[in-house]
This record gives C-alpha cells, sequence and structure tokens, in this order.
C-alpha cells in the first residue's frame, strides 16, 4: 500500500484529496489544525516541526506521495499569517519531508496554489520575492501593508515559482522525486466561502470569470492531484497545471 502525507485534510480541498486517495487504495496521513493523524499549526516553526515529526513518525520509514494543501484565504486576519502558512508552512512540510519521499515507490508531491498566481494584479511584488529570499519576517510585514487579495496571491505565486526552482533540482528530480503544483480556480470550499461571505471579497469573488461557469467542488481538484501523484504523470516534473474552469487560458491566451 503506497503512503501519503496531505496538509489542510481535515476540510475542503485536502479532504477531498484524501478521501480520492484512500479510494484509490493509498493509505493517508492527514495535518490539520484538528480532526486528523496530525494536529498542528502551520503558520509556526513550532507547528511545522510537530508537522514533520508526527508525520515522519507514523510513515514507516518513507512516503510515496505528499500533497501541501492547507492555506489561508485573502480575507484571512492578520494578514501576516498569509504567506507564514500559504509559503512558508507548504515550503518547511515539502522539504521536511523530502527525505522518506527519496525513499518511497515512484514518489511524488504536489503544491497547492492558485489561479490569482497570474489573475491577480500584484502578485508578483515584495512579498513574492521575500518568500523565494526565504525571509518570513519581512514577507509577514509586507502582508500587513498590502489588500488581502495580493497577499494572498503573491504568497502563492512564490509557492509556484518555489516548485518550478526545485522540482529540476538534485534534491528532488535528482533522488527522482517528481514535484509539480496545481493551481485551482474558485472552490466551493470553506476558505472559499468566507470569502463570499466578506462585503468586500464576496462581490468580486462572484464577477470572477470562469468559462465553465459557476465554482468547482473540491472533488474536481482532487482528480488532478491524484494523476500528478500516479503513474499516469511519471514524466510530468515542475508543472503548474491550471484547474480553473479556463479562467486563465482566457485571460492569458498566449502564454504557453
Amino acid at each position: 500500500m503506497r503512503t501519503a502525507a496531505v496538509t489542510g485534510a481535515a476540510s475542503g480541498i485536502g479532504r477531498a484529496i484524501r478521501a480520492r486517495l484512500e479510494s484509490e487504495g493509498w493509505r493517508v496521513i492527514g495535518v490539520d489544525l484538528r480532526d486528523v493523524e496530525v494536529g498542528c499549526d502551520l503558520s509556526t516553526e513550532r507547528g511545522r516541526t510537530a508537522a514533520v515529526d508526527g508525520v515522519r513518525g507514523l510513515a514507516g520509514g518513507r512516503l510515496d506521495g505528499l500533497v501541501a494543501c492547507a492555506g489561508v484565504g485573502p480575507q484571512f486576519e492578520p494578514r501576516t499569517t498569509i504567506p507564514r502558512v500559504n509559503y512558508f508552512g507548504a515550503v518547511a512540510f515539502l522539504d521536511g519531508l523530502r527525505p522518506l519521499l527519496a525513499a518511497g515507490v515512484s514518489p511524488a508531491a504536489v503544491a497547492i496554489t492558485s489561479n490569482s498566481i497570474t489573475a491577480a494584479p500584484g502578485a508578483d511584488g515584495d512579498l513574492c520575492r521575500a518568500c523565494l529570499d526565504g525571509d518570513e519576517e519581512r514577507a509577514s510585514a509586507e502582508a500587513a501593508t498590502l489588500h488581502g487579495s495580493i497577499a494572498y496571491a503573491g504568497s502563492k505565486l512564490a509557492l509556484a515559482r518555489w516548485t518550478r526552482r526545485k522540482a529540476p533540482s538534485a534534491e528532488w528530480a535528482g533522488q527522482g522525486i517528481r514535484l509539480n503544483a496545481v493551481a485551482p480556480g474558485p472552490v466551493l470550499t470553506p476558505l472559499l466561502q468566507a470569502g463570499l461571505d466578506d462585503p468586500t471579497f464576496g462581490p468580486a469573488i462572484r464577477a470572477f470569470p470562469v468559462p465553465l461557469g459557476g465554482m468547482a467542488a473540491p472533488e474536481h481538484v482532487a482528480p488532478v492531484v491524484s494523476f500528478l501523484l500516479g503513474e499516469g504523470a511519471r514524466f510530468v516534473c515542475g508543472s503548474v497545471l491550471f484547474a480553473d474552469g479556463g479562467t486563465d487560458a482566457m485571460l492569458f491566451p498566449d502564454r504557453p
């Protein structure tokens, strides 16, 4: 039986990913604030250490799949927490458990980003650069000065770029580990619902153009992650796969 660890596994996309993988015969170690095998707060160094140590203790010496899905939305307060969870928590989890993936069978990892990485003006700014520089305090301070939507998009853009930069490296591809990302559009989760309920963010989310119409369910994203973890994606490495109903293609049709 193959083993995967999934952050954000208690709700939303993470929960759907867990259910999908378990239906395919995977053993899944869930990581979240509560109601999972490993309870921790990925916004703190202590919580990240607890996440890595907790999964390591349950994994039996190896992992075959890893999914960094936990995140907070643009409406989250304090905004300083947004890059702490969305970027630094994800990277610490992926990097910390990479040695167990190297011991796995056809190992693969997936980071959940967002189509806001291309759709949100201002994402490619100082917050994104601070994340990629590894400067958590600067990134957090920068988030406090930004609109939540830009802080969110910047943190997710940094995660996508980290994925692209690390995927072909000796530590990842060189160890036979495939690293990719999925960029969902609006997905009906508790995280998105909090945004829909917000008087500022709600109208903007509803007005966001989706060529296929409506919003996705978490179960629409989970099979994409399952594919990237599976043998069918054996030669996929360093890709950011948009699962957004066509929004990115509509806005930027000439991008490769």
